[in-house]
């Protein structure tokens, strides 16, 4: 099959899982084309089959704002006729499902068209009521649509309401590029002690991620025991975190330590991840975190719930509940046999449910459908 891929080239889940995707689909022998504003940050390196289109965005005096969605339409549709494309693959309802649909009248061509549905498209812009229809249009238009999680697909139908089905599939991990192991020297490195327990979090400090009820979980964790956080990322809630670490005097105990590629490196230093955010369709650092061995603590809302299986693979808390979520930690930490234990059955849980091959397999399969083509059954 030949593929278009669109999706935001930044560091983010969605262009993860779209960059991983297409990697894994190029390697099937399918000829990969990504479509976007700057080169996917995960293709980092040449790949066989997979070709780069980068979208150039002119400024022009009569628009008030470079003209994003037209250019990229444009260039889609350029695509789609030079290269004979068959499916394209739209990470987001909006803009890029809007993009594929007009590009696909614009190229005169009957190109399929996959919409994945990510999140923020639904949760954040689907309340808005400018946007609702150019959403419900994007989903509808779309030949297949898909959701990072059953959670997403159901807030779908209850912001958007489309008439069109929507197919949960899995997000999942490039499972060689976060394997299970200890980094000792860089604990050494980042002036951890051999005893110290380490606990990881990983966003874009945004509110909805709740980094002050993850400090505060902390605090309590740091009464118990000798322990360090690690706050990796960046955003509009870094500074006032800085503050808030202050105000407890856990400077010396919590590690802000930006934005980071080698985000294996750090999950190997770790022993536990916590997620406690009010939203989250999916939460793909918990599944990095867990395919490093990493055992997980996050809050019950969206996807998360669908990842974590309370009690069995972590924990589960309330929104806010850094009481509990302490008090789980605290008891997991402290039991080593306890620990080895939910992490082996953490990783069969998350092998058989999040393999990269069997969601590749699944997306496959659609592709396939999509075209008539497809023989079997997922």
């Amino acid at each position: 099959m030949k593929i278009g891929i669109t999706c935001y080239p930044s560091v983010g889940g969605s262009g993860i899982i779209a960059t991983e995707l297409g990697i894994l689909m190029a390697e099937r022998g399918h000829e990969v084309h990504f479509i976007t504003s700057n080169m996917p940050f995960r293709l980092n390196k040449p790949v066989p089959n997979i070709t780069f289109h980068q979208v150039d965005i002119n400024q022009y005096a009569v628009f008030q704002y470079p003209p994003y969605d037209i250019s990229l339409s444009t260039k889609i549709a350029n695509v789609i006729n030079e290269y004979d494309l068959d499916i394209l693959h739209m990470h987001y309802a909006i803009p890029h499902a809007i993009c594929g649909i007009l590009a696909r009248q614009m190229s005169g061509k009957d190109i399929k068209i996959m919409t994945t549905l990510h999140g923020t498209d639904i949760t954040v812009l689907g309340y808005d009521h400018a946007l609702r229809n150019a959403i419900k249009f994007g989903i509808e238009k779309s030949d297949i649509v898909t959701s990072v999680s059953q959670s997403l697909k159901e807030e779908t139908y209850d912001i958007i309401q489309p008439n069109k089905e929507i197919i949960p599939i899995y997000n999942f991990v490039k499972e060689q590029d976060f394997p299970i192991g200890r980094q000792q020297d860089l604990r050494a490195s980042y002036g951890i002690d051999k005893d110290e327990k380490v606990i990881i979090h990983v966003s874009n400090f945004r509110k909805v991620k709740r980094i002050d009820t993850i400090i505060d979980t902390f605090a309590r964790i740091r009464q118990n025991m000798k322990a360090k956080l690690l706050l990796i990322g960046d955003g509009p809630e870094l500074l006032d975190m800085r503050q808030h670490v202050k105000s407890l005097h856990l400077t010396e105990d919590v590690l802000f330590l930006g934005k980071q590629d080698c985000m294996s490196n750090f999950y190997q230093v770790s022993d536990l991840v916590l997620l406690m955010s009010e939203k989250e369709s999916f939460g793909l650092t918990l599944l990095e975190a867990m395919n490093s061995g990493v055992l997980p603590i996050g809050t019950r809302t969206g996807g998360i719930q669908e990842v974590i299986k309370h009690e069995v693979t972590g924990f589960l808390v309330d929104i806010g509940d850094c009481d509990a979520a302490a008090n789980y930690a605290i008891e997991i930490l402290q039991d080593e046999t306890k620990y080895k234990q939910m992490q082996s059955v953490m990783l069969e849980d998350i092998h058989a449910r999040f393999h990269s091959k069997k969601i590749a397999d699944q997306y496959e399969y659609y592709y396939e459908k999509m075209l008539g083509e497809s023989t079997t059954n997922v």
